[in-house]
């Protein structure tokens, strides 16, 4: 489905490419996650030379994939978990039709089922699409959410909810954390689980150390503001050969180059370009342009060892960006397979450690070969938000306990091989960081950043805000050498409903 009230961005105007100019420029990006092979793809078709540096042996960033070894030495696919790859995700999908036209390596989910402490079930299936009704019939099929949950609800305080306008949102909610949010709207404490709190944790991060206007524009993005739906896609395989190698292999033939395993350590105005970057080898690259294309700390560890890099607001900037918690992802290989009825996501709320549990081997190629071939399974265990400096093996245990609680089949199976990864490199959007997040443009001529953690004032979020920020980088530097850049869409810019639109703005006089 497209949804007809999609908007669509016009690109920049300009020469259809570079070819008119006196020098072909060079561009460095740093980082082959998302963001970066976004913003690769968008100047390589437009023939500007691309030079990627990427640390790691593989491309896709937090969404990459690599092998791994079980202690029999049997190879395995691994990566850092579940990704959903939404319809409203135009921007990626636009990326990944580059290798892919027809997004045949991506599956559709036909449901994730939500389960909380208490054992009640939400469901996403048979949902219609459009606008409010999505939303409604939700609640009220919710054993969580009552007629008279609906009844006490403050319609003015939730009234934004409904009524989401980017960036307007952000200077109406974001001093406030979104749990804070929830209580002042009435919100059922049991349909908080469910409803929100999976929203919330998918910024790896607890309601109240979220932004209630991130959480706003999360609802919009995925209820009141798109027909699209809340079905999604995943990844037929391994991250890395359903996506990131064959888009390697279509930018290595528009001439990009990968540096991998190579580090941007700093960057520095002048040389014969424009730019200097200063990488983890000792080579220096000179460049007409630069795109950070990093994880928080990256960036700011090269800001911190460029002094001369822009202005002391802009610096200040980039140095109060903040991770979210740790978040924890428990892969396993079990001698037996789950129940039939178990699906391929399930979202959970109130059942700390955990998040979801994904049986990958019901959609990931390499997986479903393992599970046939031992005739077992393989299943993730997700924790989104930890404590600070988790106890692993507690941790473990604690996730081991829950998967055998919901799905008890799993307690007598044995673990052919486990794989317990923990990072914390996600960005945090805590309250009141908007207003002054670095955004795509910065005050160094030349220089970009692209990124889920950098800001741009449309309605996207998470892999999403990646992808647009990387093509947005492209353009901005495509416009400043007069040549034309790639259009964007989104879903609607603001709520659909003049009604709770006006609620809102009575809500915005009253605060």
């Amino acid at each position: 489905m497209m949804d007809l009230r999609r908007v669509t961005h016009p690109a920049p105007d300009g020469a259809p490419n570079v070819n008119a100019l006196p020098s072909r420029p060079h561009v460095v990006v740093v980082g082959a996650g998302i963001a970066g092979l976004a913003a690769a793809t968008g100047l390589a078709e437009r023939g500007v030379s691309v030079e990627v540096l990427e640390r790691q042996e593989y491309l896709g960033g937090r969404v990459g994939g690599w092998t791994d070894q079980l202690g029999d030495g049997t190879a395995v696919s691994n990566n850092r978990g579940f990704h959903a790859f939404f319809r409203q995700y135009y921007n990626l999908r636009t990326l990944l039709r580059r290798a892919d036209p027809d997004l045949e390596r991506l599956r559709e989910v036909e449901d994730y089922p939500l389960v909380d402490g208490e054992g009640r079930r939400d469901t996403f299936r048979g949902l219609p699409k459009t606008p409010p009704w999505n939303a409604l019939a939700f609640a009220l099929r919710s054993p969580t959410f009552r007629i008279r949950d609906l009844v006490r609800l403050n319609a003015v305080a939730a009234a934004p909810l409904a009524a989401v306008s980017v960036p307007e949102i952000y200077e109406l909610l974001d001093d406030r954390d979104a749990g804070t949010f929830l209580s002042d709207i009435n919100f059922p404490i049991a349909a908080r689980h469910l409803a929100f709190e999976v929203f919330a944790r998918s910024f790896f991060a607890r309601p109240d150390r979220l932004s209630a206007a991130e959480l706003a524009t999360m609802f919009h993005i995925y209820f009141l503001g798109s027909s699209e739906g809340l079905v999604f896609d995943v990844a037929e395989s391994n991250f890395d050969t359903a996506l990131w190698e064959p888009l390697g292999q279509y930018l290595i033939g528009q001439r990009v180059r990968f540096r991998t395993e190579v580090s941007a350590e700093s960057v520095s105005v002048g040389g014969t370009r424009v730019l200097q970057v200063h990488d983890s080898t000792g080579r220096t690259i000179d460049a007409d342009g630069v795109v950070l294309a990093t994880d928080v700390a990256a960036l700011q560890q090269i800001v911190a060892a460029s002094p001369g890099l822009g202005d002391d607001r802009w610096r200040g900037q980039v140095d109060q960006l903040r991770t979210a918690p740790p978040f924890a992802v428990l892969r396993l290989w079990l001698n037996r397979p789950v129940g039939t009825d178990r699906p391929a996501f399930l979202g959970t709320g109130g059942l700390a450690p955990i998040d979801n549990i994904s049986v990958v081997s019901r959609y990931e190629l390499q997986a479903a070969d393992w599970a046939r071939a031992h005739h077992g399974s393989v299943l993730e265990v997700h924790s989104y938000s930890v404590a600070d400096q988790p106890d692993t093996s507690g941790l473990r245990q604690r996730m081991l306990d829950r998967l055998h609680q919901l799905y008890p089949e799993t307690a007598g199976a044995g673990i052919v091989g486990e794989t317990l990864l923990i990072r914390d490199d996600c960005p945090l959007f805590y309250p009141g960081a908007f207003a002054d997040r670095p955004t795509v443009n910065t005050p160094v001529n030349g220089l970009m950043l692209a990124g889920d953690g950098i800001r741009i004032d449309l309605p996207v979020a998470l892999m999403e805000r990646a992808a647009t920020t990387g093509w947005s980088a492209a353009n901005g530097l495509l416009a400043g050498w007069g040549v034309g850049g790639h259009t964007l869409h989104t879903v609607p810019v603001r709520g659909r409903s003049p009604v709770l639109r006006r609620l809102a703005g009575r809500q915005r006089r009253v605060s």
